[in-house]
């Protein structure tokens, strides 16, 4: 079970993969060993994982779109096709008064048009409304930063690749690795790092940290939705919010260790000012989850 130390290593982790020891022992004010102890007991537990994650717009995912489909029939066949489509990164049945939910990412809005069409011909597929983000807020699985312009050589890639793997591997190993002196190799992650090109965090299982329940929702607000997703990103039990146009002017989704806590956690975003008509959806069955610009380590080829 874990305790709050854990919880509270975990988030640091999540904000920075790479953090030193002694910076996270200084955190939590325990001694550097015993960070490490526990550190390599939640990799080791498989509670985290610590792998590096790309940027969305580095691998021609900058446009995400959320497609609540209808459907006539079972779901369990267009969920296996959604799971089969490099696009889409998120697919699950759900219950609510659409029985499939999917997020897609492409790289531009040409290409999200293609792609919904290609998903509204899928089998059992009576139609798909759709959301376009324009700004995402929070994402618990990947750091919501700036691409800055950066041009990248086969080197970098190789790094890349490397950080992909394991993300805290050391700038001994990452040298060792890609050819280059500890020094040389040092630099250039930080490069990547700064630039936001690659972003080192933890991936947490959800059932170690207790987030059992998880409801998705879309609302429509009076105002300003930039500035109300803003805010609303900032509640404890948010793990996910964007804000965009189409159905909905914001998405999100709450996860909590129990019913009673998720039922609480809704009602504080019903309450916020400037939130109006709020539909929610369950996951019930999650079918595909690839977080953020997260990729299989053989799609980069540099």
């Amino acid at each position: 079970m874990l305790d709050a130390v854990d919880a509270a290593l975990m988030r640091a982790l999540q904000g920075d993969g790479r953090a030193t020891f002694q910076a996270l022992a200084d955190g939590v004010g325990l001694s550097r060993t015993a960070v490490r102890a526990r550190v390599r007991q939640l990799v080791h537990s498989g509670a985290i994982r610590i792998v590096g994650v790309l940027h969305a717009g580095v691998v021609g995912m900058e446009v995400l779109g959320h497609v609540s489909f209808r459907v006539s029939g079972p779901v369990g066949p267009l969920l296996e096709a959604l799971g089969e489509r490099e696009a889409v990164t998120f697919a699950a049945q759900s219950a609510g008064r659409f029985p499939a939910v999917a997020q897609v990412r492409v790289a531009d809005d040409a290409a999200l048009t293609k792609e919904l069409t290609d998903l509204r011909s899928l089998q059992g597929v009576d139609g798909a409304e759709v959301f376009r983000a324009n700004a995402v807020f929070k994402d618990a699985h990947s750091s919501v930063r700036e691409l800055r312009d950066i041009e990248l050589d086969a080197l970098d890639w190789r790094l890349v690749r490397q950080l992909l793997k394991d993300g805290r591997a050391s700038y001994a190993d990452l040298a060792r690795q890609v050819g280059l002196s500890q020094a040389a190799a040092r630099s250039r992650v930080v490069r990547l790092l700064n630039s936001g090109v690659v972003h080192v965090t933890a991936l947490v299982e959800p059932s170690a940290v207790g987030a059992n329940e998880q409801l998705g929702f879309g609302l429509r607000c009076r105002g300003d939705a930039e500035a109300l997703g803003s805010a609303l990103a900032n509640m404890p039990r948010i793990s996910f919010m964007a804000s965009g146009f189409g159905r909905y002017d914001i998405i999100g989704t709450l996860t909590a260790p129990d019913r009673c806590q998720l039922v609480e956690a809704l009602e504080s975003v019903r309450s916020a000012p400037g939130v109006g008509y709020v539909e929610t959806w369950e996951h019930l069955s999650v079918r595909k989850e690839r977080r953020g610009g997260e990729r299989p380590v053989e799609w980069i080829t540099g």
